[in-house]
C-alpha cells in the first residue's frame, strides 16, 4: 500500500515537473518572438501596413565608396492629430523622431555648414520653428529623447526654410546624393519637409 502511494505521488510530481517545464518553454518562446519583432527594422515606414500605433524601429542607408550612410530613428504616425505646434512644440528641441535620439553615422569625414566633421556617429536634432527651423548635429549620439541633451555638446546648427510636401503619415528620413561629394538629409513629415546639406571631403 505504502509503494502504491509513493509510485502515484512519484508520478504526480513527474507530470508536474513536465508542465511546469513546458510551461516554461512557451514563455521563452514567446518571449524571443516579441524581441525579434521589437527589433525589427523597417527601412520605408510608409510603404508598410500601417496596423501599429507606435513608433517603427527605422532606418535608411546609402552606398558610399564601399562603405554607407546610415541613419536610425524611431518613426510615428499623424494618427489624426495636429503635429506642427501641437505634438510638436514649436521652438523647442526635438530628438526628430522618437524615443532615442536619431543618429546619423557617417563613414568619411564630411562639412556641414562650413564645419568639417569627423567620421562617425552623431546625433541629430532640430528646432522647429513656424518659418525657420534650426538642425543641430550633436556629439552625444546615445541619448533618450532630448531630456539629455547638451548645447554645450553641439558640433554645428544650421538654419533652413521648411518645405511643403505631399502628405506623410509617418515620419520618415532620406538620403539624396547629388554626385559622389554632394548630398543632403532630409526628413518628411505630415506636410513638412526639411534638408541638411552634406559635403564629402
Amino acid at each position: 500500500m505504502v509503494v502504491n502511494s509513493y509510485k502515484g505521488f512519484k508520478n504526480k510530481i513527474i507530470t508536474l515537473m513536465r508542465s511546469a517545464i513546458f510551461f516554461l518553454l512557451l514563455i521563452f518562446i514567446n518571449t524571443s518572438a516579441h524581441s525579434q519583432n521589437s527589433s525589427e527594422v523597417c527601412y520605408n515606414p510608409n510603404l508598410v501596413k500601417d496596423t501599429t500605433k507606435k513608433s517603427i524601429n527605422s532606418m535608411v542607408f546609402h552606398l558610399v565608396d564601399g562603405d554607407s550612410i546610415k541613419i536610425s530613428y524611431h518613426s510615428p504616425g499623424i494618427r489624426k492629430r495636429i503635429v506642427w505646434g501641437g505634438l510638436v512644440p514649436f521652438d523647442e528641441v526635438w530628438v526628430t523622431g522618437a524615443h532615442d535620439a536619431t543618429y546619423i553615422l557617417m563613414p568619411k569625414s564630411f562639412e556641414v555648414g562650413g564645419k568639417t566633421i569627423p567620421s562617425g556617429k552623431y546625433a541629430f536634432f532640430t528646432i522647429p520653428g513656424k518659418n525657420e527651423w534650426t538642425l543641430i548635429i550633436n556629439k552625444n549620439w546615445k541619448q533618450h529623447l532630448a531630456s539629455e541633451y547638451d548645447e554645450k555638446e553641439d558640433i554645428v546648427r544650421v538654419k533652413v526654410k521648411p518645405k511643403k510636401v505631399d502628405h506623410t503619415e509617418r515620419l520618415q528620413y532620406f538620403i539624396e546624393m547629388g554626385n559622389k561629394n554632394d548630398g543632403k538629409i532630409s526628413m518628411a513629415w505630415e506636410k513638412v519637409k526639411i534638408e541638411l546639406p552634406f559635403k564629402f571631403l
